[in-house]
């Protein structure tokens, strides 16, 4: 067992190392080296842009380069500390951030003595000469120690705006996430609505003929069984088609028709190029439904229900006409239909439109356009 944890073990062990490595070669790598050489050379050129008409020429070159050289140990050492207090000083989880600052000022400090002392045994001076000139070697350091402060402070300042950015960018996904996920939610429940609401008064129509014609019932009651065999797993889907939508209407017509007689009849079509368009599932049976049950359903005599699908640019219009009651008489539109916009709105927003328009010379068009879209692209 011990054999098989160890490689765990060490896998966990090995990722704060890398984790920290990565931390400082963020700040120390060869752009940060670049600017910090360029920095100490203007820094050098400043001081000694003067002395150029004073010495010769060769010898001001060999003084800058020489001066150079000494800025970049204490150049480079302070980057060096900046980059090895941004990567450790997360990771010790101080309690304040002014001990934070005090940490990383102490670190800045004796990266800029150590690397002043490393300068002295490079120039060949001993070590014990900084000594000699104290107020001079104070000012060194304290110069350095200020510089790495403000490289600090901007490499800082460069973090926390990357944080800020990385944790907005993640509360954007967060955010995202958790509204898809309500949309989903919503979607469910407006279509779990639905789905009883017109299957509900599909049974109750096929007792109801069993109830007066046995036989009838038992053929009607075949056809529901086609009908679901195809309806149910569509209802499911969070897509479908306008092929597929005008075949369920169909079927639930004809199943109607068994009960209403000549009380009902029908016409189902569409262009060709509207047949194989995105509809959202069990929609269209909702606006069928919705106009036998307010539209046909309350006349002694019935009418007529034509449904029809086209394409009109870059629209799908699909149209459920009836010649049944009218507004004046159905009382109202129904939850079906109420839920059905609340879920083309949370599909679609202001691209889709659910109108409801008086029929000449009585009854009611509903007309239902959305963006044309193919069923396997939506």
């Amino acid at each position: 067992m011990a054999a098989l944890t160890a490689p765990i073990a060490e896998a966990a062990e090995a990722r704060p190392r890398t984790r920290f490595a990565e931390d400082f070669f963020a700040v120390f790598n060869l752009r940060s080296i670049a600017a910090a050489f360029y920095f100490c050379l203007v820094l050098v050129l400043m001081v000694w842009l003067s002395f150029l008409h004073v010495e010769p020429i060769e010898q001001w070159f060999f003084t800058v380069a020489l001066s150079l050289r000494q800025t970049l140990i204490s150049g480079i050492s302070a980057l060096a500390a900046i980059a090895l207090v941004q990567a450790a000083l997360p990771r010790l989880a101080l309690p304040s951030r002014a001990l934070e600052i005090a940490l990383a000022a102490l670190a800045i400090a004796v990266a800029a003595a150590a690397a002043y002392a490393l300068r002295a045994y490079v120039y060949g001076s001993p070590l014990a000469s900084l000594l000699e000139r104290p107020w001079r070697t104070a000012a060194i350091i304290t110069q350095w120690t200020v510089v790495g402060g403000i490289g600090y402070a901007l490499f800082e300042l460069g973090r926390r705006e990357r944080q800020a950015r990385d944790a907005l960018a993640a509360t954007a996904r967060e955010s995202d996430a958790l509204a898809a996920q309500m949309m989903q939610a919503r979607l469910s429940a407006l279509q779990a609505q639905i789905e009883p609401h017109f299957l509900f008064n599909t049974l109750a129509n096929v007792k109801r003929l069993y109830e007066t014609s046995p036989g009838s019932g038992r053929t009607m009651l075949g056809h529901l069984i086609e009908y679901l065999r195809g309806a149910l797993p569509s209802m499911r889907q969070s897509g479908s088609s306008v092929r597929r939508e005008l075949d369920l209407v169909r079927s639930y017509l004809t199943i109607l028709q068994f009960r209403m007689g000549d009380r009902l009849a029908f016409s189902v079509e569409a262009d060709d190029g509207a047949l194989d368009a995105a509809l959202p599932p069990m929609v269209l049976p909702t606006l069928v439904e919705n106009a036998i049950k307010h539209g046909l359903s309350p006349l002694p005599e019935g009418g007529r229900i034509d449904v029809r699908a086209r394409a009109e640019g870059g629209t799908l219009v699909v149209e459920v006409v009836d010649t049944g009651a009218g507004f004046r008489a159905s009382g109202g539109a129904g939850v079906g239909l109420a839920n059905t916009r609340q879920r083309l709105a949370t599909l679609y927003g202001d691209r889709a439109q659910l109108d409801l328009a008086a029929n000449s010379p009585r009854g009611v068009i509903a007309r239902l356009q959305l963006p044309l879209a193919r069923a396997e692209e939506a």
